[in-house]
Order: structure tokens, then C-alpha cells, then sequence
């Protein structure tokens, strides 16, 4: 999802609200909101594919997915991650998450350094999230990030291997991500 620089300084109440009415999403870091802009087939063929996956795995578990409408908070900043998940319990008309499990980014040009970086330093400093993962939308290729006791664990995955989700006990092959998508 590709973002705008389209500045306003605003509290985080003034946000949430603004954002209930808004046609267009924003994202929220410390008092500035960027717009977000439309995304191509390919990324939400694999946020998509990749939810429906983990909606039906999760099936029946206390853990739900959710897609690129529900913000995750994380201190001072407010974004829409393109799937995640969370293990704890969501009230009916929440508009955002806290305690996120699992999050997702399909990489985009625009959005890459900003996913790689400023969203990755705010989602790691969350204590709940034990996994973060980047799909390339031009490539099977998927990287993993996993909490341990030592910090974090990087996991690079390409065609033909198996991504496992262990926060979720999930398994997707890549080849099945990736399958049937419009070509580059």
C-alpha cells in the first residue's frame, strides 16, 4: 500500500475520529497523517490469499485475522498492516489493535524502505508480536522475522520452500502463495 505525504498535525483522538468519517485511510505517527493510496492486483491477491489462509487455519482458535482496515497501535503511531493477527480478545467495534500477534506487509516500491524500517522499529517494540513478515509481490520470496530469547531471528524463503508461521501454527508453500497471480 503506497502512501502520500499529505501532512496534518493532529492528537490521537482528533485521528480516530477524523479517520471513522474519512474516505481515504491515513496512517498516524506522532501528530502526522499520510494518506494511503490503492495497491495493485498482485498485493491484495497475496494479502488476500494469504488471510483466507490463516482465517480458515484459525478457525475455531481464540486467534483472528484481519486485513488492511484494522490499525495496529504501536506508542505514538497508527498504521494498517496488510493481514494480522492477534491471539487476545477484540471487541466487537474496536478500530484497532494492541496487542497484535502476527503482522504482514506485501512489499511494494513505494512502501518497502518505510515497511523495512519505520513500521519494523514500531512493530518490534510491541511485547505481543512474536512474528513479522515481508511478501515481495515481483518474486516468491518471503522473509520471516521471529521473536526468540535473543531478539529477533531473520528467515529468508524463495520459490519451492515452506514458510511456517510458528506463532500461529501455520504452514503455506510458497508456490501455493504465490500461484495463479497476474504476471509482473
Amino acid at each position: 500500500m503506497a502512501s502520500v505525504r499529505n501532512i496534518e498535525w493532529l492528537g490521537v483522538e482528533d485521528y480516530l475520529v477524523g479517520e471513522q468519517a474519512a474516505e481515504v485511510r491515513h496512517e498516524y505517527v506522532a501528530g502526522a497523517v499520510y494518506a494511503m493510496v490503492g495497491s495493485t492486483a498482485r498485493h491484495n491477491l497475496l494479502a488476500l490469499g494469504l488471510a483466507a489462509r490463516l482465517h480458515a487455519h484459525l478457525s475455531g482458535s481464540p486467534c483472528k485475522t484481519f486485513i488492511s482496515d484494522m490499525k495496529v497501535r504501536s506508542a505514538d503511531a497508527f498504521y494498517y498492516p496488510d493481514v494480522v493477527v492477534t491471539c487476545q480478545p477484540v471487541a466487537p467495534n474496536a478500530v484497532y489493535l494492541t496487542e497484535p500477534t502476527l503482522i504482514v506487509e506485501v512489499l511494494s516500491e513505494s512502501t518497502e524502505a518505510r515497511d523495512r524500517l519505520e513500521k519494523w522499529t514500531a512493530y518490534r517494540a510491541l511485547p505481543s508480536l512474536s512474528e513479522y513478515v515481508l511478501i515481495a509481490q515481483d518474486r516468491p520470496a518471503v522473509e520471516v522475522y521471529r521473536r526468540s530469547e535473543n531478539g529477533w531471528n531473520q528467515i529468508s524463503l524463495g520459490a519451492g520452500e515452506t514458510v511456517e508461521l510458528a506463532s500461529v501454527a501455520f504452514e503455506v508453500s510458497l508456490d501455493e502463495l504465490y500461484a495463479g497471480l497476474p504476471a509482473t
